[in-house]
């Protein structure tokens, strides 16, 4: 599931273990970034159970969240339902 990073968090005492606020079409979730060390605040990446897995760019994130939408309850699958509100 692609989305755009909003905010990044480092824990002083852990920073292997940043967080940030993905937002996916309206659809905002906290998100591991611990394995996307390159990623920062306006970068697309693909997450997967919670964990972005990669840097992707604006234009394949938008290609990829138009595909989900197109194939029913796939958003509501991978975020819950309040993403067919968006």
């Amino acid at each position: 599931m692609p989305g755009r990073i909003l905010d990044v968090e480092v824990p002083a005492d852990r920073p292997d273990l940043r967080t940030g606020t993905v937002d996916f079409g309206g659809v905002r979730r906290t998100v591991c970034l611990a394995y996307t060390p390159e990623a920062g605040v306006g970068d697309y990446v693909i997450v997967h159970v919670g964990f972005a897995i990669t840097v992707v760019d604006e234009d394949e994130a938008a290609r990829t969240l138009a595909v989900l939408r197109a194939m029913p309850g796939a958003l509501e699958t991978e975020l819950g339902p309040e993403a067919s509100a968006s």
